[in-house]
């Protein structure tokens, strides 16, 4: 979770001004501050490979661009957008929730209003494909490689290493061919560190640890009742993404290594989905060609076990929302009698008092009264 003072914290339980900022920059330069808002969302979401995108409206159609230098064209503009809390002293707590590659804006041209998606910096690694077979040959280790093909695109990157240590493993020899993603390529490299890439809220492409549940500090609690911000909740129990069973495979043809493979599989008598038991036999297949022994591919199996056996909870709280929170935290729930742990798996951060507040959670875990 984004770092919030206490009393930020204490005021979205109750009666409070929320503020929304959307400011305009290109080539790195503001070129426009305070564009009024009039709907929108910022959804934050584990699963997408682009982990922030948003949408936004603006009610005046003179913002409708028309050339490729307007405030709100889609040819490498930018939008910052920040949500927080005004205090009755009239001081600002603002919550960064990311820096928006423009990507389509449309709109009536007389009445308006102008309706903009956008996507973070992930988007523009995804559009570099590799003009030519490339090798990690070469790279100190996995973070290394990751930092070099982020700046090859985006020279002026901020790349940080937040995994444990700041771990830099080493990494074998892979070949992507020309036309390949070159995201791809970088999650493939994070993965076989036993970690996730992604693009933060400050706008950073960020190499973390993958969360834990089990191990996580909790970010916050979501209550309900008289000092709490849960309003109600809505909850969904699926079978879909679940797994009990991890198959990793390695082929990398330009090590000239075998092919290999590994297993990791719940064996707990204990857990509701132990392999064999009532819950059956499902497999998830995950392959590398960072992966060239067998030891390699089982520490990536045992890794992937932990998340592919954790339950898939679909809740959607309506509550007050927190724009410091983020995919990835750990959360508190408390309500119906109970107290749960979940680890957050994305959220829709509204841009407008009427707006829900929906968060999806995964990997539920009993708590302690």
């Amino acid at each position: 979770m984004y770092a919030v003072t206490p009393a930020f914290l204490a005021a979205l339980a109750t009666s409070h001004r929320m503020v929304v900022t959307v400011d305009a920059y290109y080539g790195g330069a503001l070129v426009a501050s305070g564009i009024p808002v009039a709907d929108g969302s910022v959804t934050v979401d584990r699963g997408s490979k682009t982990r922030r995108s948003l949408s936004l409206t603006v009610a005046d159609p003179a913002l409708l661009p028309w050339d490729a230098n307007d405030t709100l064209a889609a040819y490498g503009q930018e939008l910052v957008i920040k949500r927080g809390i005004r205090y009755p002293n009239g001081d600002e707590e603002l919550v960064p929730l990311g820096t928006f590659r423009i990507n389509e804006p449309a709109g009536d041209t007389l009445l308006g209003p102008v309706t903009i998606t956008g996507t973070s910096a992930e988007a523009a690694i995804i559009d570099d494909r590799f003009q030519a077979p490339t090798s990690s040959r070469g790279y100190a280790g996995c973070f290394s490689a990751i930092d070099a093909l982020i700046h090859q695109t985006l020279p002026t990157a901020t790349v940080v290493n937040l995994t444990a240590g700041g771990r830099n493993p080493a990494l074998a020899v892979a070949q992507w061919d020309a036309g390949a993603d070159r995201w791809d390529a970088i999650v493939q490299i994070a993965t076989a560190m036993q970690a996730e890439v992604f693009v933060d809220a400050l706008g950073r492409f960020v190499v973390a640890d993958r969360p834990n549940v089990l191990s996580g500090s909790v970010a916050w609690d979501i209550a309900e009742g008289e000092g709490g911000t849960l309003m109600s909740s809505a909850r969904t129990m699926s079978r879909a993404g679940v797994y009990n069973a991890v198959l990793a495979t390695g082929e990398n043809t330009a090590a000239g290594t075998a092919p290999v493979s590994a297993v990791a599989r719940d064996t707990n008598p204990l857990s509701p989905t132990v392999w064999g038991g009532p819950f059956g036999k499902v497999t998830k297949t995950i392959s590398s060609p960072l992966w060239t022994t067998v030891a390699a591919c089982q520490a990536a199996a045992d890794y992937a076990l932990i998340e592919a056996t954790a339950p898939n909870v679909q809740t959607s709280i309506n509550s007050l929302p927190n724009p410091a929170l983020d995919a990835g935290d750990v959360i508190r729930l408390i309500h119906a009698g109970r107290k749960e742990l979940y680890l957050v798996q994305s959220l829709n951060i509204p841009l407008t008092v009427s707006g829900n507040f929906a968060v999806s959670l995964r990997g539920r875990k009993e708590d302690t009264f």
